[in-house]
């Protein structure tokens, strides 16, 4: 599995975790085996799923201060799940370069939210290096 595939399958958890808050990744993991979801998480993916629920407070403080007068709760699931993956992996994740994730989040959110989405997905975490000279 590349890190791409990785990714998308940590991005699966973590937004199964929005709507289930206190379930840890193995749990998740074996709901979509026993219900016969397609989700085989490799070691990345679930290490970075495991970085996104230990720091979701977090990165949530983050996400409010560059998404800019939107609230975490008012913000597209879809596009929570991205920005929580992104920013943990921007923040957390020393390996894996910041434009990178930033890359990685805007082709999710093509994928699975909208173009404008993607913009303002783009717009957020780029603000957001900016700011911390983390390029």
């Amino acid at each position: 599995m590349t890190r791409s595939e990785g990714r998308e399958q940590a991005f699966v958890l973590v937004f199964e975790n929005i709507f289930n808050p206190d379930a840890g990744v193995e749990e998740i993991v074996d709901a979509a085996s026993d219900s016969d979801d397609v989700i085989h998480p490799d070691e990345f993916a679930i290490g970075l799923a495991q970085t996104v629920f230990d720091h979701r407070d977090e990165a949530d403080e983050v996400i409010e201060k560059f998404a800019r007068g939107w609230k975490v709760s008012r913000l597209a699931k879809v596009s929570l799940a991205i920005l929580r993956l992104a920013f943990c992996e921007i923040m957390y994740c020393d390996d894996v370069p910041a434009g990178v994730s930033v890359n990685e989040a805007v082709e999710l959110a093509k994928k699975y939210a909208t173009e404008k989405e993607a913009s303002y997905i783009n717009g957020i975490l780029g603000a957001y290096l900016r700011s911390t000279d983390e390029k």
